[in-house]
């Protein structure tokens, strides 16, 4: 397989259709037909530069941005400076962690999603308490999200991380007991461990390695069932696949309407979960 001319590290079944050199996703830039190198774009491929509505985009028809892992940078932030948090301020997990209802007790209130709540799905998938617990998930968010990023453009990354995330905290909220105690960023891990799978598929990738490390996280998510939030990490997966797909495989001229529609669906599907689960336990 040839490797990007200006990433040599980076092996890419796609090459420029303007000067037929091989790029990779952070160098493709969509064009009438097919995708263009940075150089061509640059020098207008001959015709002029584009005019604004038409400016270059990513694989998934995002914006082309100076640093393709920004937002990549402020998740892990946040992780940590919550991470940080949590080791200041006792209780502030209890006070953000996913939790169905915690059992009720003649001087403490029952608190939960249950309870109305629902800003737990989402603080919960930024939380952690174990060191090693946010090492692997920032670990995977970094060696993930970069090129995800860029290949996708950030608002679209962005999404997928988020959806992500709320996908697995619902599912978790689902089937998992009310009063089970749930935090961290493994569900958007996963679904950025899914949206890898489905980039590298289109980009003609080798899937073998991705593959193989997604079988391996779900044989120690099943292994250890105990200790982890097996549910988090299946919808996350799931949620990250199906918008991903959405993302990088819509049709050039319904794109918009296609991912963001796709993301709207997702997004209901999983307040459909989140609402018939508060109104089995009410």
């Amino acid at each position: 397989m040839d490797h990007c001319y200006r990433h040599p590290g980076r092996e890419t079944g796609i090459r420029c259709t303007r000067c037929e050199r091989p790029i990779c996703p952070e160098c493709m830039i969509s064009a009438s037909v097919g995708f263009q190198c940075p150089d061509c774009v640059r020098e207008g491929s001959g015709t002029g530069r584009s005019p604004a509505p038409n400016q270059p985009r990513t694989l998934a028809g995002g914006t082309i941005a100076a640093d393709p892992r920004l937002v990549t940078k402020i998740l892990l932030a946040i992780n940590v400076a919550l991470f940080i948090a949590v080791q200041a301020r006792a209780g502030l997990v209890d006070d953000l962690a996913l939790v169905g209802a915690w059992p009720p007790s003649p001087h403490v209130p029952v608190e939960g999603v249950t309870t109305g709540e629902y800003y737990r799905l989402f603080t919960s998938m930024f939380l952690h308490e174990a060191p090693w617990h946010i090492v692997f998930n920032m670990l995977g968010l970094w060696w993930l999200g970069g090129p995800l990023e860029a290949a996708l453009g950030r608002a679209r990354f962005l999404a997928l991380y988020l959806i992500s995330g709320l996908a697995g905290s619902a599912l978790t909220y689902l089937l998992a007991a009310p009063s089970q105690g749930s935090l961290g960023a493994s569900g958007a891990v996963f679904g950025l461990l899914g949206a890898t799978a489905v980039l590298m598929r289109r980009m003609n990738y080798d899937l073998k390695p991705v593959l193989m490390l997604l079988a391996v996280n779900l044989i120690i998510t099943i292994a250890f069932s105990d200790f982890i939030a097996w549910q988090a990490h299946v919808g996350g997966l799931v949620a990250g696949t199906v918008v991903a797909a959405a993302m990088v495989h819509a049709p050039r001229e319904h794109r918009t309407l296609v991912q963001y529609g796709t993301c709207g669906l997702v997004l209901l599907v999983t307040a459909v979960l989140v609402v018939a689960r508060t109104a089995m336990l009410t």
